[in-house]
């Protein structure tokens, strides 16, 4: 198998995890940091106290703050950067490499504004370039542990997605291929918001019961705001859909769940974030997935009361009461 030479642009937890885990296939790597002081703190340690602690990050893999020497002669690029971020990352990288190069995203987010995913972004800045989107249930320092793991690599392109497929996957990393790259993009994204919800619930004292329609609940917006826009319906209910949405919206590590949960307990989203090392990309996505339900004019109550509970304001409790005194319809 060739050894693609590899670039991961984003020294986040997911960014260091897949440098290891190409690494660790023998595969050249080189991870990319904005900031150069953390930069040197990694090249000493060979560690990323911030976002990947207590996991080693071998001699092999290049740490550089200098993205031109990121890029050169680089085959693959995975995007880790948080979305928000990614159109300015890709603008100074524009003329920087190969024209056979493949873009990989791994980032779960719609851009403020714009409402665009990350490989409108892409193409939007770079052109037509060959791109993929890696996306899935996948907590960072489980993957790091070698916990098994399931994830999907979507691309219009069969040749590309079945290169990153054949690339990423180990006996502890398994990659399933899939066409609909707007529908494992957008599971990706806007389970975040819903993973919110699941926090406030779990931060207001709420059960099970709770949760489960909220997971049921959201999964139904999410598949109509995706066909709307073009995705496969059976999509969501795979492992980039309802596979994603379950983790995040359970487990103790996820970010999103951890804000909802602050929010339920009456503490301010500013604070919350403020104290955060690492980005809830479902804060930021609220937004933009509330702008896309009024563009497709698809009904997503639990999206709008989060995107109320944010950004005006709105009492946690005022909203699950709304939620539950809907008008009575059928599922």
């Amino acid at each position: 198998m060739d050894k693609f030479r590899i670039a991961v642009l984003g020294d986040g937890g997911w960014g260091t995890t897949l440098a290891v885990l190409l690494s660790k296939k023998g595969y050249p790597v080189t991870l990319w940091s904005a900031f150069e002081d953390y930069t040197r703190l990694m090249i000493k340690t060979r560690f990323n106290p911030k976002f990947l602690p207590g996991i080693k990050i071998p001699q092999d893999i290049q740490i550089t703050n200098n993205i031109k020497t990121a890029l050169e002669d680089k085959e693959i690029v995975v995007l880790a950067v948080p979305s928000q971020y990614t159109r300015g990352v890709l603008k100074k990288i524009r003329g920087n490499f190969a024209k056979k190069t493949v873009f990989l995203s791994v980032t779960k987010g719609i851009e403020i504004g714009s409402s665009k995913r990350i490989s409108e972004i892409i193409h939007a800045t770079l052109g037509p370039v060959r791109f993929a989107v890696l996306s899935g249930p996948t907590i960072a320092q489980e993957v790091a542990k070698g916990i098994p793991t399931t994830i999907v690599a979507a691309s219009h392109d069969i040749r590309i997605r079945k290169t990153i497929q054949d690339v990423f996957s180990t006996e502890r990393f398994r990659v399933y291929t899939n066409s609909d790259v707007v529908g494992v993009e957008l599971g990706g994204s806007l389970k975040n918001v819903i993973a919110i919800a699941c926090g406030v619930s779990d931060g207001l004292g709420f059960g099970a019961n709770t949760k489960a329609a909220i997971l049921a609940r959201g999964l139904a917006e999410i598949s109509r705001l995706g066909k709307a826009m073009g995705a496969k319906l059976e999509t969501f209910s795979g492992i980039s859909g309802l596979g994603d949405l379950v983790t995040t919206c359970i487990s103790r590590q996820s970010r999103n769940r951890f804000v909802g949960e602050q929010i339920g307990k009456g503490k301010n989203l500013k604070q919350i974030c403020k104290h955060m090392q690492m980005v809830a990309e479902g804060v930021l996505t609220a937004k933009s997935a509330y702008a896309l339900s009024l563009k497709y004019k698809v009904d997503m109550p639990i999206t709008k009361e989060i995107y109320r509970l944010l950004y005006l304001n709105k009492p946690p409790r005022q909203v699950v009461k709304d939620l539950m005194t809907r008008k009575s319809k059928e599922e």
